[in-house]
């Protein structure tokens, strides 16, 4: 299994998401928002959590948790919509899910919702992922992706899938990767 994406077609990708951006959320908001709150139903975080959104777009997921968020994209078009917002929860940068800028076991959760098969190395950025958290998290796959199938056995494989929700257009998968208690 080697990388799903080529350069190539990850610039194209990224040209999509910054001429859609001022629209994105009219045109996925409903969609992306019911993951989201599926997502905060299962990982239940509490209000003083850290929570990191991989792949955040415009920043949905400041609107569904009410945790400190931070989110990163690779789209600066798509995090000046979710900056113009002003949410108060929710910081935006730009970078890489392949190279998060970030301490290991930092975040409470990270999610990447409908993002991983836009990642030039999934199994790096759910390498890096594993690496930020410290409690739990989840990666959506989008089902009609190139390779959806292969893309759940890697993040079974990197982050081990402890619980799936089959819904419309993703499947959702949650993981956990605490040490339990000795």
């Amino acid at each position: 299994m080697g990388n799903f994406n080529n350069v190539e077609s990850v610039t194209g990708i990224m040209e999509y998401y910054d001429t859609l951006a001022a629209g994105y959320d009219e045109l996925h908001g409903e969609e992306q928002r019911r993951k989201l709150a599926i997502l905060k139903d299962y990982l239940k975080p509490h209000d003083d959590a850290l929570l990191l959104d991989v792949g955040c777009g415009t920043g949905m997921s400041s609107d569904i948790f009410n945790c400190r968020i931070i989110g990163i994209d690779n789209s600066q078009a798509m995090l000046r919509e979710g900056k113009r917002k002003e949410r108060n929860n929710a910081d935006y940068l730009r970078g890489k899910g392949e190279n998060l800028p970030f301490k290991d076991r930092v975040f409470d959760h990270v999610i990447s919702v409908t993002a991983l098969h836009n990642f030039t190395d999934p199994k790096r950025a759910l390498g890096e992922i594993k690496r930020v958290c410290r409690k739990n998290g989840a990666v959506t796959v989008l089902k009609k992706a190139k390779g959806a199938r292969d893309l759940e056995a890697l993040v079974d494989e990197v982050l081990g899938i402890t619980d799936l929700v089959d819904g419309d257009f993703d499947r959702l998968l949650f993981f956990n990767i605490q040490t339990p208690p000795q």
